[in-house]
């Protein structure tokens, strides 16, 4: 039996670090148990972008129809796979529930706030816990191949504007008079100013490092087998035996439904499979990070290598590398750019990212369970929201004024 911990959270990744993180500087006693090593899921591989740009939920008008469309198209961006899964199609008809005007401005504007929170909050945050992890605020660049992509976009920057979102509109000539990497042909870019990024393993492996500095113990290969909560606390049996707790925190990402099921709550996300290369750095790589918006791809450029990720892939949690995927990112970045990929790849890679019903993070005390707090649907953007969320999620273990309004996040919404 260990002795009673203050704060346990499962899960050792990017959003259950920044929350064991803001807890233990808020002056918590915290353990994190992770089932394999701190960062070794969806936030090693990811493209590592800090992007107030994509406060624009995937839950869009139209978004179910084009993924089921793409069903039998193995390499679009976004894509279920057929199979059948009750649990995936409740989710689908959610997510397609809330793929109106006025629900897709609603998640917009809860996104955009976590998100630039996130953002302001983050140079100070890795300057304070000492990571290096190639942090640049360069900016961020949307680049459309087609004329009628580049047009469409205009009401999504409208409403991002309104929320202090700024994009500047760059004609195709211009934009490869500025952008040498880019291949001509492009209808024009949009770029975000305001957008960032860094080196996710390394911005993960620095977490790891400050949270157990400042005084936090890390249980890295103790898989959560069970748990429950009482009127005075949790208990969570492991690999490695019981823990007790007063508190409880599921940042388990795309795995927090099946936990939280064993307390008798639905958590609404599906895991949302996303892949990766990294390359050696060629010669000739953009100034800043790239979405190929029609693609779904992006490219960030490091010092010390080339990262192509992206697409949106519903397969359950198949674990098979799919090596059409793989073609698929290559593929885009051939299209778009004179060096697509370095000399040596050095990592062929995917991971779920925990995408919920709303496309909103799940963060709050769960409905019922007064020692039981979820941080979780992040989808995409964990790595973005990070700081924001683990600041949130202090705030509201600690009984503090929440920085920002909570409510848009709570898990009660679901209920």
């Amino acid at each position: 039996m260990n002795a009673r911990d203050d704060v346990l959270i499962v899960g050792g990744g990017v959003i259950g670090l920044a929350c064991g993180i803001a807890l233990l500087q808020a002056g918590r006693q915290v353990r994190v148990l992770e089932a394999g090593t701190a960062g070794c899921g969806s936030s090693h591989g990811n493209c590592g972008t800090i992007t107030p740009s994509h406060a624009a939920p995937l839950a869009a008008p139209g978004a179910v129809g084009r993924a089921l469309r793409w069903m039998l198209a193995p390499d679009a961006p976004f894509r279920v796979s057929p199979r059948f899964d009750p649990g995936l199609w409740r989710w689908l008809v959610g997510f397609a529930r809330r793929g109106n005007r006025d629900d897709w401005l609603r998640a917009l504007q809860a996104r955009a706030t976590i998100l630039d929170a996130s953002r302001a909050a983050l140079p100070d945050w890795l300057a304070r816990l000492g990571i290096d992890c190639e942090f640049e605020a360069a900016g961020l660049d949307y680049v459309f191949g087609s004329a009628a992509a580049f047009e469409a976009v205009d009401d999504e920057l409208r409403q991002l504007h309104a929320h202090g979102i700024v994009a500047e509109r760059i004609e195709g000539a211009a934009y490869l008079r500025q952008e040498p990497a880019v291949r001509a042909g492009i209808a024009g870019a949009v770029r975000f100013p305001g957008d960032a990024h860094l080196r996710p393993d390394r911005y993960v492996a620095g977490l790891a490092q400050a949270f157990v500095a400042l005084g936090g113990r890390l249980d890295e290969h103790t898989q959560v087998l069970a748990f429950d909560t009482s009127p005075t606390g949790v208990q969570v049996d492991t690999a490695r035996g019981r823990f007790d707790g007063r508190d409880l925190l599921l940042a388990t990402g795309a795995w927090s439904p099946q936990l939280a099921r064993q307390v008798g709550l639905r958590v609404p996300v599906q895991p949302g499979k996303g892949y990766s290369m990294t390359w050696s750095r060629p010669e000739r790589v953009p100034q800043r990070p790239l979405m190929l918006r029609e693609r779904g791809v992006f490219v960030t450029p490091w010092a010390s290598g080339l990262r192509i990720g992206g697409t949106m892939e519903f397969s359950g949690y198949d674990r098979s590398l799919n090596r059409v995927r793989l073609d698929a990112l290559e593929r885009a970045a051939r299209e778009y750019l004179h060096e697509p990929v370095g000399p040596v790849r050095e990592e062929a890679w995917y991971g779920w990212r925990p995408v919920s019903v709303d496309d909103v993070p799940i963060l709050g005390r769960a409905p019922g369970h007064r020692h039981l707090w979820l941080a979780t649907g992040h989808g995409m953007l964990g790595i973005s929201m990070s700081v924001a969320t683990g600041h949130l999620m202090s705030d509201l273990i600690c009984g503090h004024a929440p920085r920002f309004d909570p409510a848009p996040y709570a898990p009660a919404r679901f209920a």
